[in-house]
């Protein structure tokens, strides 16, 4: 396999800068999980937190899925999801997770390059680190830490 050259976006960036569906109702993303295959390897990321170094068991991602599914739906106040989004609603292999207590504007201009970084991604292609230009707050590193069975 070759390595990406300067100019060539990897995969993951193809997949990250690339056309991206919303789930975008409450029902949708229900349906949207059951459809995710667990067993596909997935990275699970939380942006701000270490990289992932391998894919993810399937138990860990099934479990990713409930607990953020039950986070998303507790903490963004909204009658529509329109958080979630997907390279393919019906067999994803990329999926960017917008935390809903850090979306920022959006109206904000594209020529800012100031977008607001999702709270999480899974992908089943390994991720490069995402630079965060804020915070993660201690809530979050809080929850990730507890999802990973680390000590807090």
């Amino acid at each position: 396999m070759t390595q990406p050259s300067s100019d060539q976006p990897s995969e993951f960036d193809r997949y990250y800068n690339g056309l991206l569906y919303s789930v975008m109702r409450w029902d949708q993303l229900t349906a949207f999980w059951q459809r995710v295959n667990a067993e596909e390897g997935w990275y699970l990321y939380a942006v701000g937190q270490d990289v992932p170094q391998a894919p993810s068991q399937a138990d860990k991602v099934r479990q990713f899925m409930h607990e953020l599914d039950e986070l998303l739906r507790r903490e963004h106040h909204e009658d529509y999801c329109a958080i979630v989004y997907a390279d393919d609603l019906d067999a994803p292999n990329f999926i960017k997770i917008y935390d809903p207590n850090h979306l920022g504007s959006s109206c904000g201009s594209s020529s800012t390059k100031s977008s607001v970084l999702p709270g999480w991604l899974m992908s089943k292609t390994p991720p490069r680190e995402l630079e965060i230009r804020g915070v993660v707050t201690g809530q979050r590193k809080r929850w990730w830490q507890a999802f990973l069975g680390e000590t807090i």
